[in-house]
């Protein structure tokens, strides 16, 4: 058979990932410095799509280890509440993305201390003319949703910097080591992405997880089915989805449901009751014995169990457009998109 189409190199780039995280970690901000702790009351993370994911992932591993609070903006404009004692960390893989440099110049207008994280264009641009610290990304990688680590880690390394958190270091050298760990059972003969891949598709997934990492990681799911694949996805978060979500399941059951697909991101920071919470949700989904899936993360502290849920789900998500004979990389519609808007 021949090998499944993959223009842009996305196969490699998602089993470099440790390495990705560790060069990451061996860079440095240049030259400009950051804003001492004692002048920051409050963060907001700024970026789009594969970009993005880098506030979130921010949100749920340094948030509740800091006295200062964590807003994720995915949109044109910033909080009223941004001023002359904000960090503004600023992520976009391209340096372009629309939103993002409204957001960015926004922000820079209210006062705040921006951080930058981009591959270059315009972004690198306005860092250079605001004097503001950047960090560099590899732009030889081929997608921003491929660059899951590039746009994540330097934030992290900046606030441990900043003596905001501490030990990521740490935290970032076991994360390596699970995602060698993961990525070498990917050669194995009982390698469960590609059992769950061949289980899942041709239906919808349906990707649920809770606490602090289990909603970021099913969010990235989703996301890597969607433009990977070029298959709908959805994501939802424990306990949220036990309070509106759950309730839908009583009035759709029978065998209707053989098109969806449930997964269950689990990791050993849930809350007792969000274990149960999931067992119940298993019990709920009537009509979809049989495909529900629970995925199991594996590695020493959050971070390093949050990056394992997200190279499972990249993988899963590349077997799934193997088996359409889907190139994983372009994605035709958003260049549409772009086009439109900028008409």
């Amino acid at each position: 058979m021949a090998e499944p189409p993959d223009h842009l190199g996305m196969w490699s780039a998602v089993a470099s990932l440790a390495e990705q995280l560790e060069l990451a970690m061996e860079s440095g901000l240049l030259q400009r410095p950051l804003p001492p702790a004692s002048s920051i009351d409050n963060i907001v993370a700024i970026g789009m799509g594969g970009s993005g994911i880098a506030g979130d992932i921010l949100q749920a591993v340094a948030a509740p280890l800091m006295s200062v609070p964590v807003t994720v903006v995915k949109s044109y404009t910033v909080p009223a509440f941004v001023g002359d004692r904000t960090l503004a960390i600023v992520v976009s893989f391209s340096g372009d993305t629309e939103e993002t440099l409204e957001a960015a110049s926004q922000a820079k207008e209210k006062g705040a201390h921006l951080l930058v994280v981009t591959s270059g264009g315009a972004l690198l641009d306005l860092a250079s003319k605001w004097g503001c610290p950047w960090y560099l990304i590899d732009e030889s990688i081929p997608m921003p949703r491929a660059a899951v680590g590039a746009v994540s880690i330097p934030p992290l390394i900046a606030l441990n910097q900043m003596g905001l958190i501490s030990g990521i270091e740490e935290e970032i050298e076991h994360t390596i080591k699970q995602l060698t760990l993961r990525r070498n059972s990917f050669t194995q003969e009982l390698d469960i992405t590609e059992e769950l891949a061949e289980k899942i598709n041709g239906s919808v997934p349906l990707i649920y997880g809770g606490g602090d990492i289990g909603p970021v990681a099913a969010l990235r799911w989703k996301n890597q089915i969607n433009e990977n694949v070029k298959v709908p996805a959805f994501s939802n978060a424990m306990p949220e989805l036990c309070h509106n979500e759950i309730a839908g399941w009583s009035g759709i059951g029978g065998p209707q449901n053989s098109n969806i697909s449930i997964i269950h991101l689990r990791h050993a920071y849930e809350h007792p009751q969000i274990s149960r919470r999931f067992e119940f949700n298993r019990k709920a989904a009537v009509g979809v014995e049989g495909k529900i899936f629970d995925i199991k993360a594996s590695g020493e502290g959050k971070l390093a169990q949050l990056f394992d849920l997200i190279l499972l789900g990249d993988q899963v998500s590349l077997r799934m457009a193997a088996m359409r004979r889907q190139d994983p990389g372009p994605i035709e519609i958003l260049i549409q998109l772009k086009e439109y808007l900028s008409t």
